[in-house]
């Protein structure tokens, strides 16, 4: 479960327009690393990874909803570019953030999120081939999805200068104007109160890792709240018997698989998306069925709205004419007072009104009253 999160809520990513989308198919693809730790009973590892993402990820939200604001309102990411020159602080932090997501050595991202990997590949319990393929290949898939964003965002043409035309046929340049509906207004970097976060977030995001690594996540930090079965899921006990401290880690981090993937998918966004080209809209007309699949997030979002909410609503429905209108209300409530009324008229037709017909009733009622006594007496 893990692994398919990890590596197909990346893939998703990588065709999200708006930024926050982005950032959030970010966030469900690192909580899919975080069930991979779990999976391999390296709960510790886990909560690291849980800890140090969220000063990180905080980051890249916080960020995104600067670079909002500085585009006045503008979410999409190809109607940004070249904000590095106008938002310095927004472009620095940013960049932290993305570097701690892809797991960039020394910073907090690298220590847990390489730290898992390690401990998925070093597991033999079923399923961890395909784990360790999906946290492999998720390294990969986030660099490019994270400096997709980072480049389109921050670098390249300034796309935001494109020329847009209000009702009369002028070009709109008022820089000042909030109308988000002009896509030519100059970019700012935000405020103090958004920008002093950011500077604040990116502290941590640098170096809480290295500070941690050693005794949180294969240290005694969490004491005997967490025991594992060293002899059934050995994974993480091996990790930890080659681990030899934070700065031995990352050097060694260098020369590493998951740090050649994520700089093949830092380099293949910058090959896409630093330089104006038509080549993105190539691959993705030429793998329009994946493209799609992607962009309809594997149709999931249809499914529970066909199955759960459509079943949802039909059972509903069903239960709305069956139980409610047909039983209750049919059966209980209006075939109660049918009945009392079907009754009470066939009462009616007994009251005539008529003297002689009222003197035939008591007779055959004194009659009746007779012949059952008379029965009785006999037996």
């Amino acid at each position: 479960v893990g692994g398919i999160t990890a590596l197909f809520m990346g893939l998703v990513a990588i065709v999200q327009n708006d930024i926050k989308r982005v950032v959030a198919y970010s966030t469900l693809s690192q909580l899919g690393y975080m069930t991979v730790a779990l999976g391999v009973s390296a709960y510790s590892v886990a909560i690291f990874h849980l800890m140090t993402h969220a000063f990180f990820k905080a980051l890249l939200f916080l960020g995104a909803g600067s670079v909002i604001m500085g585009m006045h309102h503008e979410q999409d990411i190809r109607k940004m570019g070249g904000l590095w020159k106008y938002m310095k602080i927004t472009w620095i932090t940013s960049l932290i953030g993305s570097l701690a997501l892809i797991g960039f050595p020394f910073l907090s991202g690298f220590y847990s999120k390489d730290s898992i990997i390690e401990v998925v590949h070093a597991t033999k319990i079923y399923g961890s081939g395909f784990a360790n393929f999906a946290v492999l290949a998720g390294v990969f898939v986030t660099a490019f999805y994270s400096f997709r964003m980072y480049f389109l965002v921050f670098h390249g043409k300034e796309r935001f200068r494109d020329v847009k035309h209000d009702d009369h046929g002028q070009a709109a340049h008022d820089a000042h104007a909030h109308d988000s509906q002009h896509s030519s207004h100059e970019p700012h970097e935000s405020p103090w109160v958004v920008t002093l976060p950011l500077v604040l977030l990116a502290i941590p995001s640098l170096i809480i890792g290295g500070i941690l690594v050693s005794p949180m996540a294969f240290g005694n930090w969490f004491g005997s709240a967490i025991v594992v079965d060293t002899k059934a899921h050995a994974a993480l006990t091996l990790v930890s018997n080659t681990f030899h401290g934070a700065v031995p880690m990352a050097l060694h981090g260098f020369f590493t698989l998951p740090f050649l993937l994520a700089m093949l998918g830092v380099g293949l966004a910058a090959f896409l998306y630093l330089r104006p080209s038509d080549l993105p809209e190539k691959i993705a007309r030429t793998f329009s069925p994946l493209y799609k699949l992607l962009e309809n997030k594997y149709y999931f979002d249809r499914f529970n709205e066909i199955v759960f909410a459509g079943g949802s609503r039909a059972l509903g429905g069903g239960l709305s004419r069956v139980g409610d209108k047909a039983l209750i209300d049919g059966v209980l409530v209006n075939g109660s007072a049918g009945l009392i009324g079907k009754f009470a008229a066939l009462l009616r037709n007994l009251q005539t009104g008529q003297l002689y017909v009222y003197a035939f009733m008591m007779l055959i009622g004194v009659v009746s009253l007779i012949a059952w006594w008379q029965h009785i007496a006999t037996r």
